[in-house]
């Protein structure tokens, strides 16, 4: 990925004038590029494997108390957890920044990561563990929400205007193979065989459900996973010397954090603009997901099994897309890269809408259409910063980024909740689940339309 090798078209201005990216790292070798994205690759098990697939489902069995009220007690945990993150991710972003020790940062906040994982080994199925299980899965989600501010920071060390989209798009690729090759090896290895039929079923190691053993295990892995596979990133990365940055209180951070968003909305209203829009589309792309499971199982018949074979399918086609949409992205610009996601997005929910009597051949192949445009999205959404954020300033938009994003998260669910509700109504059926696509293809509409008027990194002019 060499700067002379990646050169965009020279119709289209690669980055506007006071962004980051427009002076260009003097690297951007392709091992320098696969260091930088092998954060990506490590850190994702905790989004996978924990967040998703895994810890989350053993916190909420019937061995931590009562269904509903283990689930009450992590959707609380999840709130609380995404309150902080908004709180707290442009504050620290802008420490970093001010401070100029964004690397140094990252890997402390990584470390932590990798310990809070671990630490889950600690929480036996048992109903005095629950408060402590949910503690640090809380913590441990804010750490690496707060560890993904910081991350997206560091692009500008490995990715120049020409060749940003394809950096972007190949570091999260990364994050959806790494997620999954993760989740299936733990899976075959202690899950799977420890979960089968008969006494003294065990997995590799001898490991057996005794416990929870398989699923403590498991997490001790995915500590140790985030921790190793990491470490190229922090070989390639660096902070450039700087001078020592005076101490600011909490409430001056809050004052400097202020000021900055007033003048970004002097000087480049657009950007503001843009991360309200990439707030909404960005809350319908996590719903395509979130519910995705839910769907499969609920309206189209997938078994359990079945489920995780389609996820494992369908984060491998993410993470392929995405990479090679990121190529489209350096040529015809991010924002098209959005535009063209969100309305495949939107087209192919209507067709598993219209055509939900279709069973799981419906399912599996609109299905796993929907999820080759959900990493693009994304990709495309950090690029579009990445052009526009002035020097010195990647940690504290970044975590503005990851502000706006928490400050909607639960219109999607909202959605998706009242449109099943509606259908009910409507129809008078007794399962109007496949009714919630419609509720995320609501909230995918409302971010296409407030990006649309949105101003792309050519027009823009950053002072």
């Amino acid at each position: 990925m060499t700067h002379e090798s990646n050169a965009a078209p020279v119709d289209l201005p690669l980055a506007p004038v006071g962004s980051a990216l427009e002076h260009g790292p003097a690297d951007t070798s392709r091992k320098k590029v696969l260091s930088w994205a092998m954060w990506d690759w490590g850190s994702q098990p905790y989004n996978t494997v924990i967040i998703t697939f895994v810890f989350a489902v053993y916190i909420t069995s019937s061995s931590f108390g009562d269904t509903n009220a283990t689930s009450t007690a992590l959707a609380i945990a999840t709130g609380l957890s995404g309150l902080l993150v908004a709180v707290l991710a442009p504050v620290l972003g802008q420490n970093s920044d001010r401070t100029g020790r964004t690397v140094r940062n990252l890997r402390w906040q990584t470390w932590l990561m990798a310990l809070l994982a671990a630490a889950l080994f600690f929480v036996k199925p048992e109903p005095e563990y629950l408060v402590l299980g949910l503690v640090l899965l809380g913590v441990g989600s804010i750490i690496s929400e707060i560890a993904g501010v910081t991350y997206n920071a560091t692009i500008e060390q490995v990715a120049t205007p020409a060749n940003v989209g394809r950096v972007s798009g190949f570091g999260w690729g990364m994050g959806y193979l790494g997620g999954i090759v993760v989740l299936l090896l733990l899976n075959f290895a202690f899950i799977a065989p420890a979960s089968a039929d008969g006494p003294g079923a065990a997995g590799l190691f001898g490991v057996t459900d005794d416990g929870g053993m398989h699923i403590r295990v498991s997490m001790l892995v995915c500590g140790l996973w985030i921790a190793l596979f990491t470490i190229p990133a922090f070989l390639a990365l660096k902070d450039a010397p700087r001078e020592k940055a005076p101490r600011v209180g909490v409430v001056d951070s809050y004052r400097l954090l202020f000021a900055s968003i007033k003048a970004l909305w002097g000087t480049s209203r657009h950007t503001v603009y843009f991360l309200m829009a990439s707030a909404l589309f960005r809350d319908g792309l996590a719903g395509v997901f979130a519910f995705g499971a839910v769907l499969a199982a609920g309206t189209f018949g997938l078994s359990a099994g079945e489920v995780i074979i389609f996820g494992a399918v369908a984060n491998i086609v993410a993470g392929l897309s995405t990479m090679a949409m990121g190529m489209l992205d350096d040529r015809i610009g991010p924002k098209r890269v959005i535009i063209i996601s969100l309305v495949f997005l939107m087209v192919v929910g209507m067709l598993i809408f219209v055509f939900h009597d279709g069973g799981k051949p419906v399912f599996w192949s609109l299905g796993l259409v929907m999820t080759a445009f959900v990493g693009p999205a994304q990709a495309a959404s950090r690029s579009f910063l990445a052009r526009l954020i002035p020097e010195g300033k990647a940690g504290e938009i970044f975590g503005l980024y990851a502000t706006t994003g928490r400050a909607i998260s639960f219109l999607s669910p909202l959605a998706f909740a009242a449109f099943i509700a509606l259908g009910a109504v409507i129809t008078g059926e007794e399962n109007t689940q496949y009714w919630g696509i419609l509720g995320i293809a609501l909230i995918l509409l409302a971010g296409l339309l407030v990006l649309i008027p949105v101003k792309g990194h050519e027009e823009q002019r950053i002072g």
